[in-house]
C-alpha cells in the first residue's frame, strides 16, 4: 500500500491550488507589447490577457484609409494577446510542472 493517503493527496492539490492562484495574480503586473507596422501601432496586454494600452504614431492616421488603420490595430491586439498567454502557460507551466510532470505537451490547464 501507498505511504500518501487520500489526506496527503488533498494537501497536495491545495497547496498547488494556493500557488496557481498567486501565479495568476501576479499575471495582471506582468506585461507584454504587440506591434504592427514596425511599430506604427503597439499594444499592452497584461498576463490576465487584458488590453491595458494602445499607441498609435500620428503618421499610420490616414482619415482616407481608416481600414490600414484598423488592420494595423486588429493586428497588434492580436500579437499582444497571444504573447499574453504564453506568458500565463509559462507562468502556469512553472507550478504545474513540479506537481503534474507528466502532462502531455499543449495540455491547457482550465481558467488558464
Amino acid at each position: 500500500m501507498s505511504k500518501f493517503g487520500m489526506g496527503d493527496i488533498l494537501k497536495q492539490a491545495q497547496k498547488m491550488q494556493e500557488k496557481m492562484q498567486r501565479v495568476q495574480d501576479e499575471l495582471a503586473d506582468k506585461q507584454v507589447e504587440g506591434s504592427a507596422g514596425g511599430g506604427m501601432v503597439t499594444v499592452t496586454a497584461n498576463g490576465k490577457q487584458e488590453i491595458v494600452g494602445i499607441t498609435i504614431d500620428k503618421q499610420v492616421i490616414d482619415p482616407d484609409d481608416p481600414e490600414m488603420l484598423e488592420d494595423l490595430v486588429v493586428a497588434a491586439v492580436n500579437q499582444s494577446l497571444e504573447k499574453a498567454q504564453e506568458l500565463a502557460n509559462d507562468e502556469m507551466g512553472k507550478v504545474a510542472g513540479g506537481m503534474m510532470p507528466n502532462m502531455p505537451p499543449g495540455f491547457k490547464i482550465p481558467g488558464m
